[in-house]
């Protein structure tokens, strides 16, 4: 193996040292205090704990130049993770504050909480940023994930996944049926699309990529537009907010799914409108 140092000397090399260690001091301070019990507090330490290891193993399979041996897409892989990696760090980086500082802050503790906090955006800022450097040029395709509808791809995957954390008490209403089917269908074949792109495997899908994805986009913006009605329909009509409504209430995870579907809608137009001009305008 060879040493690459511009692994570590780069722009995008610099905000994954930035990264690794502001993941690591927000976990780090969180686990002394040992106060992150529950499914906010697991999945706050599981969000930094996942993006310090992998980000590492990036930083390290580039520096020794080893990952060309791996069977994948390494630019597609890179850029997908950047992606997901600012998403579930902006998510915890909103959660945990939320849920465990409270006011007024003044013990140790709170401190370290705080401090973790503050890591934790600027981990946020320095994924951010990965992702606005390595994000592909205009008319450049070379990295499907890299391009404005590969991240929202990950985008869309990633909000599917926030939604199915807040769905509850849907079983008995057809129409909340049909807007889970919705999001299952959604996610299952977004996920299949970044997993084909990173595993190499679009050559073997035996029509075009980019008119399967437009086909794909229009058929799933339609769909969303029928949850993002449906869903607040069926889900609030008749009902009452209950009070108190604390942190497992139903009206809030309702509320948080209806809000979450309709920005997946918007990235599914958004997603559309790029993939679109990826197919029919061509640039010189």
């Amino acid at each position: 193996a060879t040493v690459n140092l511009r692994a570590v000397t780069s722009w995008v090399g610099i905000a994954r040292l930035f990264a690794v260690v502001l993941s690591c001091i927000a976990f780090s301070l969180v686990a002394s205090t040992g106060d992150f019990g529950g499914p906010y507090g697991t999945w706050c330490m599981f969000t930094w704990c996942f993006c310090f290891a992998v980000t590492l193993l990036v930083l390290l399979l580039e520096l020794l130049e080893l990952y060309p041996v791996l069977p994948l897409s390494w630019d597609d892989f890179t850029s997908a993770f950047s992606m997901l990696a600012s998403l579930m760090v902006f998510t915890t980086s909103v959660v945990f504050p939320s849920t465990f500082i409270s006011s007024p802050c003044s013990s140790s503790k709170c401190a370290r909480q705080a401090v973790a906090t503050t890591a934790s955006c600027l981990c946020f800022l320095a994924y951010a940023l990965e992702v606005g450097l390595t994000r592909a040029k205009p008319g450049d395709i070379s990295s499907f994930l890299s391009t404005v509808p590969g991240l929202l791809k990950v985008f869309e995957a990633y909000v599917a996944c926030l939604i199915f954390s807040l769905l509850d008490r849907y079983s008995s209403e057809a129409g909340l049926q049909w807007c889970v089917a919705v999001y299952s269908i959604c996610f299952i074949i977004t996920f299949l699309v970044i997993i084909f792109t990173i595993g190499r495997c679009l050559s073997y899908i035996p029509c075009p990529l980019e008119k399967m994805l437009v086909g794909y986009n229009t058929l799933a913006l339609m769909m969303y537009i029928t949850a993002t009605i449906l869903w607040p329909l069926y889900s609030f009509r008749g009902k009452e907010q209950p009070h108190p409504c604390g942190r497992d209430c139903w009206w809030n995870k309702h509320l948080g799914v209806t809000f979450l579907t309709i920005f997946n809608l918007i990235a599914y137009l958004v997603d559309l409108v790029y993939s679109t001009r990826m197919v029919f305008i061509r640039a010189p």
